[in-house]
């Protein structure tokens, strides 16, 4: 599963916060990661791990 000790809320928030952060265009999409794993306070794996959920299970904003 994702990141242990976050709960699916919180991943959720997270993957939001990505995908505006790549939509935004204003960063790369490393350059994007790198900000909202440190923003949230999480390794680049757990936030390749909360990515790979969102995107396997059609989390928002991609269900809009």
């Amino acid at each position: 599963m994702a990141s242990k000790g976050l709960t699916v809320q919180q991943r959720k928030s997270i993957f939001s916060a990505l995908v505006a952060a790549q939509d935004a265009g204003a960063l790369t999409v490393p350059e994007s990661k790198k900000q909202v794993a440190a923003e949230y306070h999480i390794t680049k794996e757990q936030l390749d791990l909360i990515e790979n959920e969102g995107v396997d299970k059609g989390w928002p904003p991609l269900d809009d």
